[in-house]
């Protein structure tokens, strides 16, 4: 939670492009200057070509190595997206749900396995750019949001990692999203690997978290589309509902500017690191 006021005093607004974008990537990469120094830092920088003309956009990747290669050559990965929505670039909108939070629990994620690296599967850390669509204001989801004009990063990691053979080495992506509401319920999303769903649930048991899991099942356009596309088992942990329904808030406070920091709770995320590094050790253990 303190990581999250951190990064939304520095970088509040994080539309690609802007100041704040810039300020986004000094912070997480501040935040790594260990692993930097040994070479496990990597920016990732593309061009990516969308409705407002070509963006630089920047996925920034941390790896944090086997201590046991030879026990477990693998990799889990764990990504969320950092910016914020472009089209709505003019308003007051910081994302504290939708992108802060959870580069915030990448981030606490990474102290741990600094302290405690892992033994099993290498765990790399994915902040991955332009998971928003881009496009110049006003904001529709339904007029904005297509295949094409969306997921930037990982559809780009994900065919490099296709071309270079690290999607083979790949033994799960977890993405992280929106998942630090105050009434936390994390969906069941149907379109990520079965296997992962099923381990989630696994995950929440030995938590004793599965009052916070799967009260609702959606079908989600989301970062773990990419990786699924190509064969790689990927769970998409998210929360969509979010804040109430109302005429006014017709998806609650997803991209609008009621997502603040008063709208997420250090409980939640301490709920879902638990369901995180549980999940870490069922797929070393599989």
């Amino acid at each position: 939670m303190k990581l999250t006021q951190q990064f939304l005093a520095v970088a509040s607004k994080r539309y690609v492009g802007s100041p704040g974008h810039a300020a986004a990537e000094k912070f997480i990469h501040d935040q790594f200057a260990p692993e930097a120094a040994r070479g496990n830092f990597v920016d990732d920088s593309f061009t990516a070509n969308t409705p407002v003309g070509p963006q630089t956009m920047h996925n920034l990747l941390v790896k944090f190595p086997s201590t046991n290669p030879a026990k477990k050559d693998g990799i889990i990965v764990l990504a969320s997206h950092y910016e914020t929505n472009y089209p709505l670039k003019d308003t007051d909108f910081v994302g504290a749900n939708d992108g802060a939070c959870t580069s915030a629990l990448l981030i606490a994620i990474g102290q741990y396995f600094r302290a405690h690296p892992p033994q099993d599967y290498s765990v790399w850390l994915l902040f991955d750019d332009g998971e928003e669509a881009v496009a110049n204001p006003p904001y529709s989801m339904s007029g904005q949001w297509n295949a094409s004009n969306s997921l930037y990063g990982t559809r780009h990691i994900a065919a490099k990692w296709s071309g270079d053979g690290t999607l083979s080495k790949i033994k799960a992506v977890i993405i992280a999203d929106m998942i630090g509401d105050k009434d936390l319920n994390i969906d069941r999303v149907d379109n990520s690997t079965p296997w992962l769903i099923d381990m989630l649930r696994v995950a929440a048991r030995d938590t004793n978290h599965m009052g916070s899991i799967f009260k609702y099942n959606e079908v989600e356009d989301d970062d773990h589309l990419p990786f699924v596309a190509r064969g790689v088992p990927a769970l998409d942990m998210l929360d969509a509902h979010y804040g109430p329904v109302n005429v006014s808030l017709p998806d609650g406070y997803h991209h609008t500017t009621q997502d603040t920091l008063d709208k997420i709770s250090a409980h939640s995320l301490q709920i879902s690191s638990d369901l995180i590094l549980e999940m870490i050790k069922l797929i070393d253990q599989r």
